[in-house]
């Protein structure tokens, strides 16, 4: 399918919305999503029992049309009918915004491709939220969204993140919450700090910190507080300094990796150069794997 330009869009097509739902406090939900859900044509969503409880009490009435991970190609072509018909509609899941770790992105992305204009309506996010109340001072996160299901795949997705020098944000779900906790102290460090949020704007909301090797005791300490839905805030990796080595270090090191293996060499630059032994190590192995890499 053609990606059109913005100047080629029909102005004969209707506007699809994707609007923010509260996640939790059905309060949050903005002025801007109430006129824009009281004024299209149908509502696409993900579980439409869900959103018929939310349209009842703010006492709007409209057609709803299911948009599920299950059936989402497909609906986007139906949509996409709609839409180049001439109509107007909102995109919504159960909480939160469409296409962040909800359904929904496959719908946009196929409609703008076919040249239908798509307007945000920004609202309540759980990510945000949580942050904001965190205290966390460092700067700039990575929000992952959830984890794999599989504990391999899990712990594999942790080791690829577990350098990042910025917070680590996730969500989970309450049957995986004390297996993804405890892979976290494993895979990222049990010293780290992390912030459980859990149940966010809602009844039972918590906001707890602590260090990875001691969340695991807490969340089974109390079984309601396994219960809900959880944004995971991981404290970000250290930045590590660079450390300079004289030219005359680097070349002692060089000279005795030529003939000893590394731990020989590291110990004996050591008692030449009076640098640091793992300072050395760290350098010993960057030019073996540099020699290594000019020999392929």
């Amino acid at each position: 399918m053609k990606k059109l330009s913005p100047n080629e869009l029909s102005h004969n097509y209707g506007t699809l919305y994707v609007v923010a739902t509260p996640i939790g406090n059905l309060s949050d939900i903005t002025l801007r999503a109430l006129e824009t859900l009281k004024s299209v044509d149908a509502i696409a969503a993900e579980d439409t029992r869900h959103t018929s409880g939310l349209l009842s009490h703010f006492a709007i009435s409209k057609k709803l049309i299911a948009v599920h991970e299950h059936n989402e190609h497909q609906s986007a072509e139906k949509l996409l009918l709609q839409l180049k018909a001439g109509e107007n509609i909102a995109l919504v899941t159960d909480a939160g915004t469409p296409g962040i770790s909800d359904p929904g992105a496959v719908v946009v992305d196929f409609v703008r491709k076919a040249g239908v204009k798509v307007v945000p309506i920004p609202g309540a996010s759980a990510v945000i939220a949580a942050l904001s109340a965190s205290g966390i001072v460092q700067n700039g996160f990575l929000f992952h969204g959830f984890l794999p299901a599989s504990g391999a795949a899990r712990r594999k997705a942790l080791d690829l993140l577990k350098t990042q020098t910025v917070t680590l944000v996730f969500y989970e779900a309450p049957h995986r919450i004390i297996e993804s906790i405890v892979d976290m102290a494993n895979v990222l460090g049990a010293e780290r700090r992390i912030t459980v949020a859990r149940e966010i704007t809602k009844t039972f909301e918590t906001m707890y910190s602590c260090t990875l090797q001691d969340a695991e005791a807490w969340l089974k300490a109390d079984a309601n507080q396994q219960r809900g839905e959880f944004v995971l805030l991981v404290e970000a990796a250290a930045v590590k300094e660079a450390i300079e080595i004289s030219k005359e270090t680097v070349r002692v090191l060089k000279l005795l990796l030529a003939d000893l293996p590394l731990k020989q060499a590291v110990k004996l630059a050591t008692e030449i150069t009076n640098e640091k032994k793992n300072v050395l190590y760290e350098c010993a192995l960057s030019l073996k794997a540099d020699a290594a890499k000019n020999n392929l």
